[in-house]
């Protein structure tokens, strides 16, 4: 008898991403609860749920559709379990049980019979520790979820059902404590973690795995969350789900009357002001390095809960410099990306920024395409879906062998910039930062230097992106990088301020600018004063809520390089009235770095 268990399948039929190493047979034997983990007898105490659910989202799930990751099935008077889901992401959503907070806020409990026979249908299909959905974080986030809606769950349910119930629930305690060291560190060990913290709180005969559960968890924040409260994917939405996952086991202890965890509560404290300094003005989270904006209200609830005193973090939060005045916000990725076999979501976006103007996105980042069709996986990574400068054919950083096979969903990142410095500086006027990165300086010997400066009480944003070789032998890799191409036309590059969908933009001033409306009835205008070429292109915005990426719209300066060095000069105004023309802001003009 083999004393390893095979991969497990997905939803789809075909092997799942795996995630974790295969299982001993002791280790089955736990995960199945027999004999070699306690089983769970019934609950110490049942805590609230953290976070409401969505009643329209409730109302989605009862007429029988499932919008998951992009992507929307329709199963009416069937089972969940009966579908075929279209991706990973997709049967994580589903075996994950986030909805479940859905159908539990409907009015008078009219979600509660649905949701006790789809959880019940789970555990026949898939109770025993086979199939779908045993993988670490999707069992403990599943089984927050459960223990968090219990009551929901159990009232009215039958004797024998509620048998299957906890067993089910002991099963997955026992299976995240034997494979919580499975889970890929981060994130994804954060949620098995706090599974096994629910369980041994909350479920009788677990008492005593308390204490070795959150022996764990201080070492995974010890470990994972650096001292300045940031984790190295450096990706905000995957820093808040664990902000948010800490401040349940902190508030779980309190409420079981439990001694606090000072590291816990301590590693609470130093993400707070990270995430507030990543943080637009509309309440949005950069979208960088596979996160998304964060859902509606999700960020301030979570920083509600935490008690931590509101402040930020003085100069870069995590590798992201944030400039603020009046009702305008920038963020720019200032920082190296990660590199390695966990940058699995890492982009090649250095430099690149986000801007909003109060409640409305200005200039974005197109975002993460994990969660919509293969095909826009590595668009979404790209150095051209980043407003930044990216050289024509080449990105900052570079995936992995076989990033271009149709089947590596999530290449790694294995080279990009080493050097990434960034200055912050006060103006009369602004706050401002000037970076720089040497993504480019193996390949072309070139440096990208990129200065940002908020003035005028956030009427006016300044810019100024370089190319720069520096030292001879910079200079030697440029010639030879010139002698390479096939003309002596020069090197090509570009600047790309991609546009939230919901701004119009049209070219004004007689091809010299672009007016951007926004749904508050904001203009504002880009100029620039270099020798290159503006234009309008499409774009596309990647946004986990719609089913297909949106499309939009962006403004390219395109240009080509001769020497070695060029400085291209650039601005978003926001004029009171209309200005004509030779009286709107200036901005600097080209030339040679000095």
């Amino acid at each position: 008898m083999s004393d390893t268990v095979p991969p497990m399948t997905g939803a789809t039929g075909g092997a799942r991403r795996p995630r974790a190493a295969g299982l001993t047979l002791a280790d089955r034997m736990t995960a199945l609860g027999a004999g070699f983990g306690p089983r769970a007898r019934g609950f110490l105490w049942r805590p609230e749920p953290r976070f409401p659910g969505s009643v329209v989202a409730g109302r989605q799930l009862m007429a029988g559709n499932f919008r998951f990751a992009g992507a929307l099935l329709e199963a009416r008077d069937a089972s969940p379990w009966t579908l075929t889901p279209p991706s990973s992401a997709f049967a994580d959503a589903l075996h994950g049980f986030e909805w479940l907070g859905d159908l539990a806020a409907l009015p008078q409990a009219e979600g509660r019979a649905t949701a006790q026979a789809w959880v019940l249908d789970w555990s026949r299909r898939y109770g025993r520790g086979s199939g779908p959905g045993w993988t670490p974080d999707l069992t403990g986030r599943r089984q927050i979820r459960w223990i968090s809606h219990a009551l929901f769950l159990l009232n009215g349910m039958p004797r024998a059902e509620n048998r299957v119930f906890h067993r089910t629930l002991g099963r997955q305690a026992a299976f995240l404590l034997s494979r919580w060291r499975n889970a890929t560190p981060g994130r994804a060990r954060f949620e098995a973690l706090t599974g096994l913290v629910y369980s041994a709180c909350t479920l009788m005969g677990w008492e005593k795995q308390l204490a070795p559960a959150l022996d764990a968890l201080i070492r995974e924040c010890t470990r994972e969350i650096d001292p300045e409260g940031g984790i190295a994917t450096r990706n905000p939405e995957d820093l808040l789900e664990v902000f948010i996952l800490l401040t349940w086991v902190s508030q779980l202890l309190a409420d079981a009357g439990h001694a606090p965890a000072p590291a816990v509560d301590g590693a609470i404290g130093r993400i707070a002001p990270t995430l507030r300094s990543l943080r637009h003005l509309d309440g949005s989270l950069a979208r960088v390095h596979g996160g998304g904006r964060g859902a509606p209200g999700r960020l301030v609830t979570a920083l509600v809960q935490s008690r931590v005193r509101p402040t930020q973090v003085k100069g870069l939060a995590m590798g992201f410099a944030r400039l603020t005045q009046g009702r305008v916000s920038v963020i720019a990725d200032a920082a190296p990306p990660m590199l390695g076999p966990r940058s699995t979501t890492a982009h090649a976006g250095t430099l690149s920024f986000e801007m909003t103007s109060a409640d409305d996105p200005l200039i974005v980042n197109c975002g993460s395409g994990t969660r919509f069709d293969p095909q826009w996986r590595l668009v979404g990574r790209a150095t051209d879906s980043h407003s930044t400068l990216a050289i024509e054919g080449y990105a900052s950083a570079r995936f992995g062998p076989g990033a271009s096979q149709r089947g590596d969903e999530r290449p790694p990142l294995v080279d990009g910039p080493v050097e990434v410095l960034a200055q912050e500086q006060e103006t009369e006027t602004g706050h401002g930062v000037t970076m720089f990165h040497d993504g480019w300086r193996r390949t072309h010997g070139l440096t990208h230097l990129r200065n940002l400066t908020l003035e005028d009480g956030g009427t006016l944003l300044r810019g100024e992106d370089a190319l720069a070789a520096f030292t001879p032998a910079d200079r030697a890799l440029l010639d030879a990088a010139y002698r390479r191409l096939p003309d002596d036309t020069g090197l090509r590059y570009a600047i790309r301020f991609h546009l939230h969908p919901e701004v119009r933009a049209s070219i004004d001033l007689g091809g010299t600018a672009v007016s951007l409306a926004l749904p508050s009835g904001e203009t504002w205008v880009f100029r620039h004063s270099c020798a290159a070429e503006l234009s309008l292109r499409p774009s596309i915005y990647f946004d986990s809520r719609r089913l297909a990426p949106r499309a939009t719209k962006q403004i390219v300066l395109s240009a080509r390089m001769k020497g070695y060095g060029v400085v291209l000069g650039w601005s978003l105004s926001r004029p009171i009235a209309f200005m004509p023309a030779n009286r709107l802001p200036p901005v600097a003009r080209s030339g040679s770095p000095r």
